[in-house]
């Protein structure tokens, strides 16, 4: 079963008739409009003609095969698009995104700081012909600051932000965490932004306003409890590996043939884990009676907790908590979390037909609403797949077209 599992009362979703354009590309904007794209707006995608966003030369791998073929990364970020080629270097280009914006609610671009200025599409330059428009502009360092010019990219941020200092195993190199969790970071956080601004507009005058979001200060933000524990503490957190620096144990342990992964998250955990283990003794242990000792006797605990699990298979760890309602799992690959029920049964595998790929899936969107649903309507579109459809929209004639196409404002 694929995407069947949502039964709404109807297949319109939330921000159905806002237009959101869509000036991004890589992995930050696509990932923020595409979840407005699955809340029901309209997503005008603009990319730059014969090539278009970057990440289509990601491969492999890919969907498809030949000059047909979809690269796997962007098909990961772009569904529920419409694609359009526009050359910004050009006046010309520059005029159509000014028409388009005119009547867009939403304006997403992450291109670097000062660059729209320069072409004259920020958010003064087209805030005055549209005062409604919601304009986000996403960058690696925000639009002020001694970096503002500076260069972005998710590893470097990882590592600029604090994270690769706490990820990874003790004494072992700085890892990067596997998904791009900086652009993925400031992804949501822009989202969130948009919407708030949407909200606020509809309460107040009607008048958009401009949202600056950055890599940096999304990663910052997200060092969490991290940070606060260097604040309360004075000491900067290491790698731990899976380890919890307040919790234990909260952690994968190594078995006879695998690993598990334990959370016991809470005091009342602990009892129920000793028992499944048949540890009386670690229980009688007054060292590890409350989580403050356990964390503060972490050493002693883990040694004890290391030899009991090596003994046993991965199945019979978990099993034999899962049996005393301790929360615990197997680490599993991408390919057996979307063969798992509960995935299925939420609908959380997705998929499209793609006019020259073939089927492409992707991981659907994780937000359920009772009334208005996230939907899945467009294949991740072809470079330029609606440039003259989009265009006719916005009143463009064949006249009009053919002259774009003459100053080299759209493809042949």
């Amino acid at each position: 079963m694929v995407g069947e599992a949502r039964d709404p009362e109807s297949d319109v979703g939330p921000l159905d008739g806002l237009t959101v354009l869509d000036l991004s590309r890589v992995l930050v904007g696509p990932f923020c409009t595409m979840q407005l794209g699955d809340l029901g707006a309209e997503v005008i995608k603009v990319e730059r003609p014969g090539r278009g966003d970057q990440t289509r030369t990601w491969v492999p791998p890919a969907f498809g095969e030949g000059e047909g073929k979809e690269s796997a990364y962007y098909v990961s970020v772009n569904r529920n698009k419409r694609s359009i080629q526009l050359d910004l270097t050009t006046e010309a280009g520059r005029a159509v995104v000014r028409d388009l914006a005119r009547e867009a609610d939403v304006l997403v671009e992450n291109f670097r700081v000062g660059k729209m200025a320069e072409w004259g599409l920020d958010y003064g330059d087209l805030a005055d012909e549209n005062p409604g428009l919601v304009y986000c502009a996403i960058s690696g360092f925000g639009e002020w600051g001694p970096d503002r010019d500076e260069p972005a990219y998710d590893i470097m941020i990882q590592a600029r932000g604090g994270f690769m200092s706490f990820t990874g195993i003790e004494d072992g190199p700085p890892v990067r965490i596997g998904v791009a969790l900086a652009d993925v970071g400031a992804g949501m956080y822009s989202t969130q932004a948009i919407l708030a601004a949407l909200l606020e507009r509809e309460l107040g005058d009607g008048r958009g306003q401009k949202i600056d979001v950055s890599l940096l200060d999304g990663q910052a933000a997200w060092t969490s409890y991290m940070a606060t524990n260097y604040f309360a503490s004075g000491e900067p957190p290491g790698r731990m590996g899976s380890k919890h620096p307040n919790i234990a144990p909260y952690q994968a342990f190594e078995t006879a043939d695998d690993y598990v992964v334990v959370a016991c998250s809470s005091d009342p955990f602990w009892p129920p884990l000793c028992e499944a283990l048949d540890r009386p003794d670690l229980l009688a242990d007054e060292r590890f009676e409350t989580n403050e000792g356990r964390v503060r006797n972490r050493e002693d605990l883990d040694r004890e907790l290391e030899e009991t699990f090596a003994a046993l298979t991965t199945a019979e760890a978990v099993a034999a908590l899962e049996a005393h309602d301790v929360p615990a799992s197997r680490v599993r690959d991408v390919g057996e979390v979307f063969d798992d029920p509960q995935i299925e049964a939420r609908g959380m595998l997705a998929e499209a037909e793609h006019p020259t790929a073939g089927t492409v899936r992707f991981p659907g969107s994780p937000m359920y609403f009772s009334r208005t649903p996230t939907t899945v309507r467009r294949h991740p579109p072809a470079l330029g797949e609606h440039t003259e459809s989009v265009l006719r929209e916005y009143g463009y004639g064949d006249g009009d077209i053919d002259e774009l196409r003459e100053r080299g404002a759209i493809s042949e």
